[in-house]
């Protein structure tokens, strides 16, 4: 084969195999993306029903003080976390600890620790990361002898 043949061909083989490699980037990014849409939707919602409660004149202490939690834990330390703690502030839930797998770089007036500690025992933990709520609550169920309960119920049933 002459030499400007086989370096038509290298060229086009590479652009073939670049073409191909950057199509698979960007089909792995939307896959990301999608899904992280469908998180912040869910997450958009579960808010907006929290504000309803809010405006309905309600509270999550009521639920945790009818259904006797007065000793909880929170998985997820993020928006919804965070809210919640606020939430029950000046209220006789107390919070014993959160639990997030970014414990060592939360900071908050509870204790967090990783999902991987021992747990201490409570009357309940309330999971705010609700995408992730039946792994969550399968594995919490093996190490606590208590209900795993998921925000965006409480936020339904209140």
């Amino acid at each position: 084969m002459n030499k400007p043949v086989l370096t038509i061909l290298s060229a086009l083989t590479g652009a073939a195999v670049g073409a191909g490699a950057a199509g698979k980037l960007a089909a792995d990014n939307m896959v990301k993306e999608k899904s992280m849409s469908g998180k912040h939707l869910a997450l958009f919602r579960m808010m907006d029903q929290w504000v309803r409660v809010k405006q309905e004149g309600k509270n999550l202490a009521s639920y945790f003080e009818k259904n006797n939690y007065r000793k909880i834990a929170i998985y997820g330390m993020s928006y919804a976390g965070m809210t919640l703690i606020n939430e029950l502030k000046d209220t006789d839930i107390i919070i014993a600890y959160g639990i997030d797998k970014n414990a060592d770089s939360i900071y908050t007036d509870i204790d967090i620790v990783s999902k991987d500690e021992n747990l201490d025992e409570v009357d309940a933990v309330v999971v705010t990361a609700i995408t992730f709520f039946g792994e969550i609550e399968e594995e919490l169920s093996a190490r606590l002898e208590c209900p795993i309960l998921s925000l965006e119920d409480i936020l339904y049933e209140v």
